[in-house]
C-alpha cells in the first residue's frame, strides 16, 4: 500500500485503515459512517480541486474502477441499485461517495442495516451505526469479493 498518495480526504475517511483497494490513480475506501451497508468513499489521487481538472489517464482507470465496485458490491451485498455522489462540499479532494441502496433492510454480521432514503435521495443523517469491529468485519468482505488487480 502506498501511503505517499493519502491525501486528506482519504486521511479524513479513515485511511489507511479503511482502505480496501488501491489503484494507480484511486483508492476505494470504507465510508466509516455507513450510510447503508458497504457504503464506500473512491478517492482520486492526484492534487486537484476539480473533476474535470483529472488527467485523461485518471479518467479512463475510473471506468475500470467502478466496475470492480459494482461487481464487488453486488456480490457482497446485493444491493438494488448504485449511487455515486460527487458532493465536495467539505473536503476538495476529487471523491465520490459509493453508496449502495437497498430496498429491504439487509443482515450483515448479526446487525440490521437499513437504507433510510429508499427509494428517494440518500439520507445522509440517518447513519448505521457502527464499530470499528464492525467495519473492520466489512472490509474484510468486501475484500473477499474483490478483484484488485
Amino acid at each position: 500500500m502506498n501511503v505517499e498518495i493519502f491525501n486528506g480526504t482519504m486521511q479524513k475517511f479513515g485511511a489507511p485503515d479503511t482502505v480496501i483497494c488501491q489503484f494507480q490513480y484511486w483508492s476505494v475506501l470504507l465510508r466509516p459512517a455507513q450510510l447503508t451497508l458497504g457504503a464506500l468513499v473512491l478517492v482520486a489521487h492526484e492534487p486537484v480541486q476539480s473533476f474535470s481538472a483529472l488527467s485523461s489517464t485518471s479518467f479512463a482507470e475510473l471506468q475500470i474502477v467502478t466496475g470492480k465496485i459494482d461487481t464487488a458490491l453486488k456480490k457482497a451485498f446485493q444491493y438494488d441499485k448504485l449511487n455515486y455522489l460527487m458532493l465536495m462540499m467539505v473536503d476538495p479532494d476529487v471523491h465520490f461517495h459509493v453508496i449502495p441502496r437497498y430496498a429491504q433492510a439487509r443482515e450483515f454480521a448479526g446487525k440490521t442495516f437499513l437504507d433510510a432514503g429508499w427509494p428517494g435521495v440518500p439520507d445522509f443523517s440517518r447513519i448505521n451505526e457502527t464499530d470499528k469491529e464492525m467495519n473492520q468485519q466489512i472490509i474484510e468482505h468486501l475484500i473477499s469479493c474483490w478483484e484488485c488487480s
